[in-house]
């Protein structure tokens, strides 16, 4: 093994197996033009030399060193041509003009998306649009809050058809007006053009920012119709369905509307515990199912979020040298907890459960003790005290108690029963995430 394939094994440790298997597994190392100040590797093809040289030069540079004690100059080739960072066109697939300004994150595939009863539906048109683009929804329109899939599913839609080596543009729309103002000004509109109405697929993020924006939609109107003629697939996402975005003109309203809609709900508990396992598992990061558990209870419905919570722990575990414990996650996450501690109420809390287990608001702050208020009682009280930063004895105060010692009672009792009966620790469970994801789109 030479050094070139020991530092691509030692890399393969400390990336998700998704990325390895799809980037680094590709590259070949130069043996014959490498030396100890600069290292070569070759790649198949254009894409994957500039996702190495974007996300992978420092710790290349790093494990090269650790090796030799040299850093040296990475440099990604295709062919006999060096994977530049320059902004300079470039040419793929056939001489089609591909996006320059943003890659697609290969860990962002259907493989790796988990599904659940709040994304099914988004999840199967992705799908159906991926295997057979411009023929069966164009345009696909996803939305939903932030940080429930939506992105994920576009550039998994975006990966798919890389591999069928297809010319697909990724960009936010705030990148797409940016480029736009910047080809305004020094007069390259054809080139402009010619980028964004030549591809096979247009994926735009975060649509919403179109909001009143005369000029750009004015453009993304027309290179739309160039895409929809063309049967070339358009797929884009938003925080909110079109008719809800102000200031967005009735005919780029009615073509986003002629395609499939598809929303993205909150996930229930289960997704989000099984969202946090797939996660660990591509990362390599061992979490108990009590950490699982209590991080899919406790961090909301926000995935991105979630996913750093994960990556935050395995860091400070690296760095304090320290197994991830319960105890562990919990002081490490505190001060995010506390955030959220501020924004939840007593009052949504007891809205919920009576919701849920369909008992008055009214019944549950009563003095009431028939066996299901009681049990409705106990758990808003619970989650007041875990879920807001009321002390005992507010929370006494607004359930009409006589001091906190009741409050402590409610508490021991609860305790005990969770340690005896699992199917009611599940319902805490789920209860306490309604609270946190109604608190959530609350918020947004």
């Amino acid at each position: 093994m030479n050094v070139g394939q020991k530092v691509l094994f030692e890399l393969k440790k400390e990336i998700s197996e998704i990325e390895y298997e799809r980037y680094i597994k590709k590259l070949v190392y130069d043996t014959k033009r490498s030396r100890s100040n600069i290292v070569y590797f070759s790649a198949p093809n254009l894409l994957i030399a500039k996702w190495v040289k974007s996300k992978y030069t420092e710790k290349l540079e790093h494990l090269f060193e650790l090796q030799n004690e040299v850093k040296p100059e990475i440099e990604i080739t295709v062919g006999k041509k060096a994977a530049s960072t320059s902004t300079s066109p470039v040419k793929q697939n056939s001489e089609k003009n591909v996006s320059k300004s943003t890659y697609l994150n290969p860990s962002l595939t259907f493989e790796s998306f988990i599904v659940g009863d709040s994304n099914q539906f988004a999840y199967t048109t992705a799908k159906s649009v991926a295997e057979k683009p411009g023929r069966l929804y164009n345009p696909l329109f996803l939305y939903g809050g932030v940080g429930l899939g939506k992105t994920h599913l576009l550039q998994a839609i975006g990966n798919y058809h890389i591999d069928l080596g297809k010319t697909v543009i990724y960009t936010t729309l705030e990148q797409f007006m940016n480029t736009f103002t910047s080809h305004l000004r020094s007069q390259t509109m054809d080139r402009f053009r010619e980028k964004f109405r030549e591809c096979d697929l247009l994926l735009i993020d975060d649509i919403q920012f179109l909001s009143r924006k005369e000029q750009t939609q004015e453009e993304f109107f027309h290179t739309f119709n160039e895409l929809y003629n063309a049967n070339k697939q358009v797929v884009i996402t938003s925080d909110r369905q079109p008719k809800k975005i102000a200031g967005l003109v009735d005919r780029l309203r009615s073509r986003f509307e002629m395609g499939l809609m598809a929303d993205i709900q909150p996930p229930g508990l289960e997704t989000k515990i099984a969202i946090i396992q797939k996660k660990c598992e591509l990362d390599g990061i061992k979490l108990e199912n009590e950490i699982v558990n209590y991080i899919a209870t406790h961090m909301g419905d926000n995935i991105r979020e979630i996913e750093g919570t994960i990556i935050k722990l395995n860091a400070l575990s690296s760095m304090l040298n320290q197994k991830i414990t319960l105890d562990f996650a919990q002081n490490a996450i505190k001060d995010q907890l506390k955030e959220k501690k501020e924004n939840i109420t007593i009052d949504s809390i007891v809205k919920i459960i009576s919701r849920e287990l369909n008992i008055k608001p009214s019944d549950i702050k009563s003095k009431k003790r028939t066996k299901n208020v009681v049990n409705a009682r106990r758990i808003a009280i619970y989650l007041a005290r875990n879920l807001t930063p009321n002390s005992m004895p507010q929370i006494a105060v607004y359930f009409g108690m006589k001091d906190h010692t009741a409050i402590s009672h409610a508490m021991k009792k609860i305790n005990e029963i969770i340690d005896n009966d699992e199917n009611f620790k599940v319902i805490l469970e789920e209860l306490s995430n309604k609270v946190n994801t109604q608190t959530q789109n609350d918020e947004n």
